[in-house]
């Protein structure tokens, strides 16, 4: 049996089964799946899977994070589903769903992912260089390790050959990437990066009236991407038009003959140029009086960034800074926001000490976190609770505003949370350590303060009495519905009502935890941690919100007997959809219930089990 295969056919189970899967496809960390009916999907089930560090929606996908092995969990999950593998053409039209901004920043992320273990690479060995290398620690700070140990002198030269290969000769695996990505021939793509970075042997060409200035673009980002943008252009372009008997030989001559030409006439000075503006304008922030203010803001909206993507981005400027002033002053703000998250979740250890299930989740996402992954710690304690969030973005804020107030730069981005000293220049490593302590200690504390007020036991309800007929009509058992995804209770226990009137309220007092674009089913959570699930109506989801008027958003509180939703019966009926609406118990509870005629805020309309 394979690793993830366990795993695998729980998280099929709980998502609705084959049937609720359009497609699936996965990025570096994600299981991207496109769902019939997202409602469906059980997602404190999911989250409890061993190998899942959290779930949520975004641009119409539901996604599932799985981590760095996230590639073999996907090809179990393929095997045990008989799902056709890598179904793109769906995903791409899914992601149409996305704005402009949303598009552009996926594809930057798809396309600088696979160079991030380049980069971390570099940064680390150039910090690890240093440290060996250029600080003193003998005689007196006369000598270096290098001096003293001849061993550690050749082993230097030889993590020079290697971080040479990487930052100066980035533009390769650039270029590469956006072939890779938009689908084009990938070799073409290395071979224009390696026309950018070659030593050149002359300076100048003539072309007829056409004098091309030879530059070197070595490690020059801008430049290489609008090379690798240009040359799919080109490309895409040619097949287009060029018949297939002889598109072997005229695509690749043409495409790769006209981009390194344009590039050189046009695109790479303008890449020069927007590179120059970018690395100037960051520099001129962080070193301008109110460096400490921007660095500030900065560092405090970066976790949302990760949330939605824009990241990314951070990636392509810290490269720049790298390249063009031999360090970043953005890398050590991005470092200490891991740290400040990975100190709440650890504050959130503590206060759940005596929970089980808590510190199963808590442990393995602080230490990860502080090793520099941050997915779990975010997707699967902070954002849920909220305030551990708010107290890591505070300390991470306060934190930034130290380095960036003392100038702290690393040689590169590196690996982040605690190991991201390795890339800090040595120079600054007293005052990064002061803002590491603060990143530590205020997010500690904030969380901790907060959460024995927010995290103290509420006293337990009366169920029975707290619990209302959210609809009117006839009641019958779960079991009974036609859909087996709710008949079998794989998304839990609870009944259905055959719905007489349109007005659906809240059954009790609590927050809205999930609603759907298409306004046919909504998330309800108790303060003692009951959830329901009410989905109104079967495939309704199909009307794409017609018929249906929605009261709540995600977030809202609500109390017992608010109309959350209505419904038009007529129209849902005339379109051949059953009106028949479960009300599902997602946090694990069962109930006994009979067929009878229920009306709304009735009480006592089922029994309690266990």
């Amino acid at each position: 049996m394979s690793k993830f295969e366990n795993d695998a056919q729980e998280l099929l189970k709980y998502i609705g089964g084959t049937a609720n899967i359009r497609a699936v496809t996965h990025c570096v960390t994600r299981m991207r799946f496109v769902l019939i009916d997202s409602s469906v999907a059980d997602i404190s089930k999911i989250e409890s899977i061993p190998s899942v560090k959290g779930t949520f929606n975004q641009s119409g996908q539901f996604q599932v994070i799985i981590g760095n092995e996230v590639a073999n969990f996907y090809n179990d999950f393929i095997k045990i589903s008989n799902i056709e593998k890598n179904d793109q053409e769906t995903i791409k039209n899914n992601d149409s769903k996305q704005n402009h901004v949303q598009r552009i920043v996926a594809i930057l992320g798809e396309i600088f992912a696979p160079l991030i273990p380049a980069l971390i690479c570099g940064g680390l060995i150039l910090g690890f260089r240093n440290i060996i290398s250029e600080i003193n620690f003998f005689n007196n700070g006369t000598q270096s390790l290098t001096d003293i140990y001849p061993f550690l002198a050749s082993f230097d030269h030889f993590l020079w050959l290697i971080s040479e290969a990487i930052f100066p000769l980035l533009p390769v695996g650039i270029v590469w990437s956006i072939t890779k990505k938009m689908e084009t021939t990938q070799i073409l793509g290395i071979i224009l990066g390696l026309t950018l970075v070659i030593p050149q042997s002359i300076s100048s060409l003539e072309l007829g009236v056409v004098q091309i200035s030879i530059t070197d673009y070595q490690g020059q980002i801008v430049t290489a991407m609008l090379a690798g943008f240009m040359l799919v252009f080109i490309e895409k372009s040619f097949n287009k038009i060029i018949p297939n008997a002889i598109k072997m030989i005229i695509v690749p001559f043409c495409s790769l003959i006209l981009t390194v030409f344009v590039t050189y006439v046009i695109l790479g000075p303008i890449g020069l140029i927007i590179e120059s503006i970018i690395a100037n304008v960051v520099n001129s922030a962080f070193t301008s009086n109110l460096a400490i203010i921007i660095a500030a803001i900065i560092s405090f909206i970066y976790v949302p960034f990760v949330m939605t993507g824009l990241h990314h981005l951070t990636i392509i400027i810290d490269t720049i800074l790298t390249t063009t002033f031999g360090g970043t002053i953005l890398w050590p703000m991005i470092a200490l926001s891991n740290i400040a998250q990975a100190s709440s979740v650890l504050a959130m250890f503590v206060l759940q000490r005596n929970d089980k299930n808590a510190r199963k989740i808590n442990a393995p996402a602080c230490i990860s976190c502080y090793l520099g992954v941050s997915e779990p710690a975010l997707f699967d304690v902070n954002i849920k609770h909220h305030f551990p969030l708010i107290s890591g973005m505070i300390g991470s804020a306060i934190a930034a505003a130290i380095s960036v107030g003392f100038g702290i730069q690393a040689f590169s981005i590196g690996i982040g949370g605690l190991p991201a000293i390795i890339s800090i220049k040595p120079e600054f490593w007293g005052y990064y350590l002061l803002a590491v302590a603060v990143a530590i200690g205020i997010p500690f504390i904030l969380t901790y303060v907060s959460g024995r007020k927010k995290l103290a036991t509420p006293a337990k309800s009366n169920k029975e009495k707290d619990f209302i007929c959210p609809m009117a009509g006839n009641l019958i058992p779960l079991s009974k519905v036609e859909d087996q995804v709710f008949s079998q209770g794989l998304m839990g226990d609870g009944f259905a009502v055959e719905l007489k009137n349109g007005e659906i309220i809240a059954p009790f007092s609590g927050e809205v935890i999930m609603t759907f674009p298409t306004k046919h089913a909504y998330g309800l959570k108790r303060d003692d941690g009951l959830e329901v699930l009410i989905h109104i109506g079967m495939d309704t989801v199909q009307l794409n919100g017609k018929g249906f008027e929605s009261f709540v958003n995600q977030g809202d509180c609500i109390k017992q007997g608010q109309t959350i939703a209505k419904v038009d019966l007529e129209y849902v009926l005339s379109q051949k959809k059953s009106v028949v609406s479960p009300v599902v118990f997602t946090s694990g509870e069962h109930i006994e219930c009979n067929e009878q005629f229920v009306q709304l805020k009735q009480e006592n309309i089922f029994k309690w089990k266990g």
